[in-house]
């Protein structure tokens, strides 16, 4: 279903695609997040671990900058995974107002378990676009995500 917005030819063109990014990334998104559900972690703590093991020890404020998310929501996230004994909160040597935030053998164990059916879930997702299409949304989110806005 498209807007019912009444106005200019653009501005119906920009909310029916606006709708449209929104509905595709929410239903993607839904799913991604049930997948998640069966192995007890939310998009935030998966996000984390995913790149804590990519990436190896963050501080916390690169972290959260990485990841795009708000000091508070990285700090909650970054709690619940402590709590699990996931990660681990050390002090940098260099600077003892940071915290590295480092993946712990528990929750190395978690993300090698969880990583591959994230990756078998989005690449079936996907699938649905061939590799052209694929590589053309890519630099049209990467355009629309640099966009001069606001």
């Amino acid at each position: 279903m498209g807007t019912h917005f009444k106005g200019s030819k653009r501005e119906v063109a920009a909310l029916n695609t606006f709708i449209t990014l929104r509905r595709a990334s929410d239903t993607l998104t839904y799913k991604f997040k049930l997948s998640l559900d069966k192995y007890g972690l939310s998009e935030g703590q998966f996000a984390v671990l995913d790149a804590l093991y990519h990436l190896g020890s963050l501080s916390q404020k690169n972290l959260g900058r990485k990841l795009l998310k708000s000091g508070g929501n990285i700090t909650m996230v970054i709690d619940n995974l402590e709590k699990s004994d996931y990660v681990l909160r050390k002090r940098s040597k260099e600077d003892r107002r940071f915290f590295m935030i480092e993946l712990t053998p528990r929750g190395k164990k978690k993300i090698e378990e969880t990583l591959p059916a994230q990756v078998e879930l989005i690449t079936n997702m996907l699938n649905t676009l061939k590799k052209t299409e694929q590589k053309e949304l890519q630099k049209l989110c990467k355009k629309l995500g640099r966009g001069n806005h606001i």
